[in-house]
């Protein structure tokens, strides 16, 4: 058939939304739109990123606050997000804040190095916001002296990266900290007549140990070095505070945002400020591989249903380190108190939870990436930047089309006939141009099908409300049988169309691969790490790595592609601890089973 032009067939648009099912199913990372940065630009290269989530429950919907966005999102589903601008934001831009509901508000604390406004509101779905504190006191102890100055429990300024608590007893409490040197610091606070009261000193919660937690390391998957007897590079960040069945989980991120590594991880009590326990089945949410790394300085909250969720930070990192986005994993909590999220096919597309789920594995849906390292056709090219880097699932390559113009096209090769589910398109910013908001600064784009490659049908569009959509996420209404998928542009607000990755799920309709066999484990003399290998196993796309501290309760994942080969220096562990592990395969069709689980010796 003939492609109608995207203008016209816009005019479609909401006729076509209205009448499709609501969404069942979200992907990492999240959909949302995502704002231009102003922290780091140089020749024209902004870039949209998203980064810190704070997500609360309050009432009948979930509010997330983030990094530098000017306002915050809002949704009753956590799978379509809407963006609210406040009436009131007295402050440059936030970063890292912390976010609590009490039942009747929001309160909101950025971070800050000198005193600034604490906000609060019982109506954040209009958007209007009202001083709590108009400036916090300063810290108890705190000092402005370098670090090397500084005596024996003087405190950094602060609170910077804060995290808000209130107990089921009604005491608030306070915790901050973002420090290579110093610890995440925690005190009772109270709120009175406007003011922000400290009620106990300033007081050291926990701090970093990479001598003995592998996944504290810095660098890509743990790898940097350090000089003996010097700090080590690693930050400790994001703190947050969850209760959850008379047990105090103090999380943290680690070892920085700017790696695949970055990770969540928590320490557990009986009192909010302590003493606190390390927690032998570190870190809670950890995914160096995949499209979507890292997972580190998020929250946790629990939905409508009873089901808990993490958020947290992926790294991109192309036009600077901190160009980031946000993702979130289902979380359960073990009868023996093990916190566990799950980020095994985290960036697959996942059900929307509409009840209490007892497993969150069950949320994956089972639709497999088609699109892995297939050809791409684009209409045009600049320069270097090859249609064929959209299928390489690495955010950090990108195609970008000769003109920004409707109409440029972008064409995918599956190989053969599929049955297609849902396809993302992650667009990326190469010398955008962009430093503020603007009325077109936004996405649009229509997506084909074809058997042959000659006769398209319509796959799937972008819809209204019209918006920015930089990791768009477009569910099929019904399944789709199709060899070719093709994009066509309509518009996006920067210098440059690009796009790093077109993701394309569903089935091949054949059988899961085998299981993968002679799975072997030995760990380092450095207990820190240890080497997995396994046999290859044919047709597989790649490999989940899963390990934990007992064989039933393997709980954190890698996900390796096929072409990597099938060994994995696993730098994560933490010392004198004992592990298991198993692999399993993946392709096209879907999940092989997982191997016998084997001890890490």
């Amino acid at each position: 058939m003939i492609r109608a032009p995207l203008a016209a067939a816009a005019l479609l648009l909401a006729g076509t939304a209205a009448a499709q099912p609501a969404k069942r199913t979200w992907i990492n990372p999240i959909d949302i739109d995502y704002r231009y940065n102003f922290e780091q630009i140089n020749d024209n290269a902004s870039y949209r990123t998203g980064a810190d989530p704070a997500i609360v429950r309050h009432q009948d919907a979930y509010y997330m606050f983030q990094t530098l966005a000017d306002g915050y999102w809002r949704s009753t589903d956590l799978v379509d997000w809407t963006f609210i601008k406040p009436s009131r934001w007295p402050f440059d831009s936030i970063v890292a804040p912390a976010v609590w509901s009490d039942g009747a508000r929001i309160l909101v604390q950025p971070s800050m190095m000198e005193p600034e406004s604490i906000l609060a509101t019982d109506a954040p779905d209009t958007g209007r916001l009202d001083f709590l504190v108009r400036r916090m006191p300063p810290l108890p102890g705190a000092t402005n002296k370098a670090p090397e100055e500084m005596k024996p429990g003087e405190i950094p300024p602060g609170p910077w990266d804060p995290a808000l608590f209130k107990d089921d007893d009604g005491q608030w409490y306070l915790y901050w900290g973002s420090s290579n040197i110093f610890p995440m610091y925690g005190a009772k606070i109270a709120f009175e007549s406007g003011r922000l009261i400290y009620q106990t000193k300033a007081a050291p919660m926990l701090s970093l140990h990479p001598d003995l937690h592998g996944w504290e390391r810095f660098g890509q998957d743990h790898c940097a070095c350090w000089a003996p007897g010097k700090p080590s590079p690693s930050y400790m960040e994001g703190a947050w505070m969850t209760k959850q069945g008379g047990r105090y989980y103090l999380q943290y991120g680690a070892p920085g945002s700017e790696f695949n590594a970055y990770a969540n991880g928590t320490y557990v009590s009986e009192s909010p400020l302590g003493p606190f326990t390390y927690a032998p089945w570190n870190p809670v949410a950890y995914r160096p591989g995949g499209f979507a790394q890292g997972a580190g300085h998020g929250s946790t909250f629990e939905d409508r249903h009873g089901n808990w969720w993490n958020s947290g930070t992926s790294w991109i990192g192309y036009n600077w380190g901190m160009e980031r986005r946000i993702v979130m994993y289902p979380v359960h909590f073990y009868p023996d108190g093990q916190m566990a999220a799950s980020s095994r096919f985290g960036d697959f597309p996942h059900y929307a939870a509409t009840s209490k789920v007892e497993d969150p594995e069950s949320l994956f849906t089972g639709w497999m990436l088609l699109s892995y390292k297939k050809p791409a056709t684009a209409s045009t090219t600049m320069g270097e930047f090859a249609g064929d880097r959209v299928t390489d699932e690495n955010p950090r390559t990108f195609w970008v089309a000769g003109a920004n113009k409707p109409g440029e096209t972008l064409t995918l090769d599956l190989g053969a006939a599929k049955t297609l589910r849902a396809v993302q398109v992650n667009f990326a910013d190469y010398k955008s141009n962009r430093f503020a908001d603007a009325d077109d600064i936004y996405t649009e784009f229509a997506l084909e099908s074809s058997l042959d490659g000659s006769r398209w049908s319509p796959l799937a569009r972008t819809g209204e409300p019209r918006r920015d959509r930089p990791n768009a996420y477009l569910e099929l209404p019904a399944p789709v049988k199709a060899r070719y998928v093709r994009y066509v542009h309509g518009h996006v607000g920067a210098a440059n169309l690009a796009i790093s990755d077109i993701r394309v799920f569903g089935s091949a309709g054949g059988k899961a691969p085998a299981m993968p066999g002679g799975v072997s484990a030995k760990r380092d003399s450095d207990e820190r790490n240890a080497h997995i290998a396994w046999k290859p196993v044919g047709g597989a796309v790649g490999y989940n790595v899963l390990w934990g501290i007992r064989p039933d309760r393997l709980t954190l994942n890698y996900q390796h592609w096929a072409d990597q080969g099938t060994t994995l220096e696993l730098r994560a562990l933490n010392k004198g601890q004992g592990y298991w592990v198993a692999v399993e395969a993946f392709d096209e069709n879907g999940v092989s089973r997982r191997s016998k689980p084997v001890r890490i010796d």
